[in-house]
C-alpha cells in the first residue's frame, strides 16, 4: 500500500503531461498531415519560409509550386506551414 501512495503523484503527473502536452501535439500533427494530403493543384499555401505560393503539381513527397508566372520550384511537403485563405 505504501508503494502505491508513493507512485500515485507520478502517475498523476504523467497523466497531466499527456493531456496538456502530448495529446494536443499529436492532434496538431494529424491535422497538418491531413491538410498536406488534401492539397491539390491551384491551392494557395504558405511555406515555412513565409512564401505564399500556388500548388502546380502534387507528387508523393514533393510539390511543384509557382512563385510567379514564370518560376516553378520543387519543395518537400514538410516545408508547407499552412493553407492560405484570402481574407478579402
Amino acid at each position: 500500500m505504501e508503494i502505491i501512495s508513493q507512485l500515485l503523484p507520478f502517475v498523476f503527473l504523467i497523466a497531466i503531461m499527456y493531456f496538456v502536452i502530448i495529446r494536443p501535439q499529436q492532434k496538431e500533427a494529424k491535422a497538418k498531415k491531413e491538410m498536406i494530403e488534401s492539397l491539390k493543384k491551384g491551392d494557395k499555401v504558405i511555406t515555412n519560409g513565409g512564401f505564399i505560393v500556388v500548388v502546380h503539381k502534387v507528387e508523393d513527397n514533393f510539390l511543384t509550386v509557382k512563385l510567379n508566372d514564370d518560376t516553378l520550384v520543387k519543395i518537400t511537403k514538410d516545408s508547407i506551414a499552412k493553407k492560405f485563405e484570402d481574407e478579402a
